[in-house]
């Protein structure tokens, strides 16, 4: 028997591995699991190198559960350790500036993560045990094997075993802390969330147990395979199995790099039947097969984390902790691929099959949107592919919409709808006007519009109801007898409608008959209080007035008998037809208070009572 102490220079450490991985206690799985792995796959390279016997034994990691000896035994069929192989990578704990470590954590009190980045991986385990004892025998021949004890500081014993297989069990005496991980349906969670992709099969079981012995990990990931060796029920049955999603994905990207960096995986692209549905996606990320966490945003830049998928990347350098990673070049590397790949398939689809692309836009339109605000250089690969549907239905890509406005002389503004329900009656005057506008109603398009007018300097966005000349007749009327008209109108409407005082009133002559008025929203107040509205934002302009204007169609024959009858019509009659002319243009609008409301239907009644008197 040989005793000794820990190569760490300190009998501190352990209280310190035990404080910064505390929070994630279900890591010692992970990392023992994988060491497993490692050691077969050695042995497997050694074998097939003719360095080591052959034999016909089912690779394989077997858990198991003592709950009468409060253990967890890790036993696998591996390589094996020889006495100096576990004092170099046991006892000598191979990390560099062990002094510089300890005052930098000892005293330390955020929840930064700290291990992994000084090779502690095995120590985890004593974040869940008293003590932990090593049975290995190698697989060179004439080896002994040899048992590791330690009892969570930094003494240890080491003496020979009667171990006769070659292989390693590792046995974890567990703590209070760790008692959760003793039920095999908790053990089985962690095992299965960490492990379901192992390359080598994994048992978990209970001591005395006679229930049949499953693998854990039954399936290889599909990533692995060749795209080409892919059905799209393949993918799809994957994508079921994974994620918590009845319907079906719309599409799907499978990746396969191997320089500048070696990265596997597969991205889909969830059915989102409305953008309230993009919440945050779940990306899984793996190393060598081993889950590491969801959603780390240094590998997937964040606006992709809407999706959902696997990625593996043997190389991406982690510590052991799921909420961490340290970002370098490698990171960086992958990060931009992902974006690449991501852009080149929308491309891709719309170059490809135009129409299906379209049905695509209509569910991911706010995410590509969205995507565009977060990065421009995934704006620069898509810019061309950027849909919207005109107020005439047709799809059309926005730059090529904006090139045909800016070789025209007459219009430099793209107008756009929010609300085709609600701004019917403008639509309607585009269209009669001969005029074309877009549809942008998703709840990204206040900033996207604003992101694109940066983009295109040489155009600017507006509402539709934010501006008429485009729909009103430029011969017919002169400047002069609208001015009057404008005038008149306003003093009329300014005397019996109290709430327009904040309103500028103006005559115009619509291309239409049918309007009497339009309320129109100044684009640049509107946009603002949108703006912060949507962040929730409190700002001194908030309450301020939104410059409007009530336009009056002098080309309607209700306005016209106004202009007319002026000086001849009862007070009541005409304060009745300017209130009710003033508030149907609020209805195409912005809508009318419960208030309001009561009084438009009273009015409305008392003047279906004059026609028929």
């Amino acid at each position: 028997m040989q005793k000794g102490k820990l190569s760490i220079h300190s009998e501190n450490i352990f209280p310190i591995i035990k404080k910064w991985l505390y929070s994630d206690m279900d890591i010692f799985v992970r990392e023992l699991v994988s060491n497993a792995t490692d050691a077969i796959t050695k042995l497997e390279k050694l074998r097939i190198l003719g360095e080591a016997q052959k034999n016909d034994e089912e690779y394989c990691i077997q858990i198991e559960i003592d709950k009468e000896q409060r253990t967890i035994s890790f036993t696998d069929n591996g390589i094996g350790m020889t006495e100096e192989e576990i004092d170099k990578y046991i006892n000598q704990i191979a990390f560099s500036g062990a002094a510089e470590f300890l005052e930098k954590y000892s005293k330390k009190e955020s929840d930064d993560a700290i291990i992994g980045h000084f090779g502690l991986g095995f120590y985890s385990c004593f974040m869940v045990s008293e003590s932990v004892t090593i049975d290995t025998l190698s697989y060179q021949e004439g080896a002994k094997a040899v048992q590791w004890s330690c009892a969570g500081d930094t003494d240890y014993t080491t003496q020979d075993s009667d171990r006769k297989k070659t292989g390693t069990t590792i046995t974890l005496h567990i703590n209070e802390e760790g008692k959760k991980f003793l039920e095999i349906y908790e053990l089985n969670n962690v095992v299965r969330n960490y492990c379901s992709y192992m390359p080598y099969k994994i048992v978990v079981k209970e001591k005395g147990s006679t229930l049949e012995e499953k693998p854990v990990n039954e399936k290889e990931p599909l990533w692995i395979k060749n795209p080409k060796d892919c059905t799209d029920e393949e993918y799809k049955e994957f994508y079921h199995a994974n994620f918590m999603d009845l319907k079906d994905p719309l599409f799907w990207i499978h990746l396969n790099m191997d320089f500048p960096v070696k990265l596997q995986g597969i991205l889909y692209f969830p059915n989102f039947s409305h953008e309230y549905e993009l919440n945050e996606g779940e990306v899984k990320l793996f190393s060598n097969r081993v889950y590491v966490a969801d959603n780390i945003k240094e590998v997937i830049p964040e606006f992709l984390l809407l999706l959902k998928g696997m990625i593996d990347c043997p190389e991406l350098p982690l510590n052991v902790s799921r909420s961490f990673l340290q970002t370098d070049e490698y990171v960086t590397k992958i990060s931009k691929y992902i974006v690449k790949k991501v852009s080149d398939k929308l491309v891709s689809l719309h170059n490809t099959n135009l129409t299906e692309y379209q049905t695509i836009w209509e569910s991911l339109g706010s995410f590509i949107k969205y995507s565009c605000l977060r990065d421009e250089n995934f704006y620069e690969k898509v810019k061309d592919i950027l849909l919207a549907k005109t107020i005439q239905g047709e799809w059309t890509p926005i730059v090529d919409y904006a090139n045909t406005l800016e070789s025209a002389e007459y219009q430099k503004t793209i107008y756009y709808a929010t609300n085709p329900e609600k701004e019917s009656t403008y639509i309607k005057l585009f269209k009669e006007s001969g005029q074309n506008a877009l549809i942008l109603n998703s709840n990204f398009d206040t900033h996207f519009i604003a992101f694109l007018e940066m983009k295109m300097p040489n155009l600017k966005f507006a509402r539709i109801d934010s501006n008429i000349n485009v729909v009103v007749k430029k011969e017919g009327i002169d400047e002069d007898t609208l001015k009057k008209f404008s005038t008149t109108l306003k003093e009329i409407f300014t005397k019996f409608v109290p709430t327009i005082k904040d309103l500028d009133v103006r005559a115009e002559n619509f291309n239409s008959t049918d309007v009497t008025g339009m309320l129109l929203i100044s684009e640049n107040g509107r946009r603002m209080q949108e703006m912060f509205k949507m962040y929730g934002k409190t700002n001194p302009f908030m309450n301020a007035p939104i410059e409007k204007t009530l336009a009056l169609n002098t080309n309607n024959d209700l306005v016209k008998y106004i202009l007319d009858n002026k000086d001849k019509l009862e007070e009541n009659k005409l304060n009745m037809l300017c209130n009710q002319i003033y508030d149907i243009a609020r209805l195409t609008n912005e809508g009318l208070s419960e208030e309001d409301m009561d009084s438009f239907i009273k009015r409305n009644n008392t003047l279906l009572s004059i026609m028929i008197k």
